[in-house]
């Protein structure tokens, strides 16, 4: 008797069998993973560890480990990541509380860190003694050692008819002096911290007009005494019914101490830098006019400094 059944038999097998390998692997024994990379993390996973490589770099100042540990999560710009991730823990700060603040304000710091150019190594070469006068005082660190003296050699005097003498002549060595060898000084690891001192001061003010910006913007500027940008400075902006705080030095390439915000038109901010100064009022979007009559966005420029 012939089979009748055909092949569904067998699609119907291979199917309950790859069900039952599913529900095996996820449910029964799933895969454990251990002794993993650091690449391998959830991405909510690699924001804990930025975060924590961030904390450790502000209580040790070791650029040179940072960057090895950020290496290990194999982004592919270090310096973007940081940012965002930055800007994101900033904006949730508000609901997360004040420890929020000071994660998005480590992260910030390792991002400006990690966008400079790597400290260079200086060598210094002591230069060579130079020749003097016979009998010269011995200089600091050089050594002169004490001339051996060779063994009598006989010479033979005829002082008188009959008689004869050997006298011993020493032959001393020249004196040997030892130069001393090249010195290498290696220049200490940069950091970027916030230069401590005076509060920040507002040196200027005044309304930036542009016709390639085409949205109202609060530009920020902080410069220590020596003149050089500071990042990390917070910069809080309030308004009616609302609130932000951000960082300066999160876009090194407009420079360390330079940060922005965006204005709404109509609204009437106020601003002031966390770690104190004094308080900037009434900042709200003005217009420019161009040479043709026609009228566009323009912003506020601040510069602070620290006397």
């Amino acid at each position: 008797m012939s089979d009748q059944r055909g092949p569904w038999y067998l699609l119907t097998g291979l199917v309950i069998g790859a069900v039952l390998g599913v529900l095996y692997a996820w449910g029964v024994q799933p895969v454990k993973y251990t002794n993993t990379t650091p690449a391998s993390l959830r991405t909510d996973f690699k924001d804990q560890y930025r975060a924590l490589i961030a904390s450790a770099y502000m209580a040790d100042g070791d650029l040179v480990r940072a960057r090895a540990r950020l290496d290990l999560l194999k982004d592919a710009d270090v310096y973007q990541v940081l940012a965002e991730q930055a800007q994101r823990t900033l904006a949730n700060a508000s609901q997360t509380g004040g420890g929020a603040m000071q994660e998005a304000r480590a992260l910030g710091v390792l991002a400006v860190a990690l966008g400079q150019p790597v400290a260079t190594v200086a060598v210094s070469l002591s230069p060579l003694p130079q020749e003097s006068s016979p009998s010269p005082s011995p200089a600091p660190n050089t050594l002169t050692p004490t001339p051996p003296t060779l063994p009598a050699t006989p010479v033979a005097t005829s002082p008188s008819p009959g008689t004869s003498s050997v006298t011993a002549q020493a032959t001393p060595l020249a004196t040997a002096a030892m130069t001393p060898s090249p010195t290498i000084t290696r220049l200490p690891t940069r950091t970027f911290t916030p230069t401590p001192g005076a509060p920040f001061a507002l040196k200027s003010e005044e309304l930036a007009c542009s016709p390639d910006q085409k949205i109202p913007l609060i530009i920020l500027q902080t410069y220590d005494a020596a003149g050089q940008g500071v990042p990390g400075v917070e910069v809080v902006v309030n308004w009616d019914g609302g609130e932000n705080r951000f960082f300066t030095g999160l876009k090194p390439e407009l420079g360390l101490g330079y940060a922005d915000f965006t204005m709404t038109p109509s609204v009437v901010y106020t601003l002031r830098l966390a770690e104190g100064g004094q308080i900037i009022p009434n900042l709200s979007a003005s217009e420019c006019e161009a040479a043709d009559g026609s009228r566009y966005w323009g912003s506020w420029l601040l510069i602070f400094e620290q006397p």
